[in-house]
């Protein structure tokens, strides 16, 4: 079964619909748990608004279906205020590479 950690790695192939980074790398993912074959994902969104978040919860769920005993995906949207803090130096520099940051 998929420990926490792979899925956490597996979400960095996840790519921001309108930008060329990963939910991680954006420091969209709050939380990431399995039990019993159900990876459970918080997400926050940069805005309350966001009109991706069907689009970012079906990737999610795509890609974490290839893992090794998940079977089940729940994408939980956290109301964690989202920052440009919260972006890590990778992401900060995808961003900057595309114009954005």
């Amino acid at each position: 079964m998929a420990t926490p950690a792979e899925v956490r790695r597996a979400l960095g192939d996840v790519l921001d619909p309108e930008y060329p980074v990963s939910l991680v790398d954006l420091g969209l993912v709050r939380g990431v748990e399995v039990e019993d074959g159900t990876a459970k994902v918080a997400i926050s969104y940069c805005s309350l608004g966001c009109p991706c978040i069907d689009l970012i919860g079906q990737d999610v769920e795509d890609r974490l279906l290839q893992l090794d005993g998940i079977e089940r995906v729940e994408v939980v949207e956290s109301f964690d205020p989202w920052t440009r803090k919260d972006v890590s130096r990778r992401g900060l520099a995808l961003l900057r590479g595309a114009g954005v940051a």
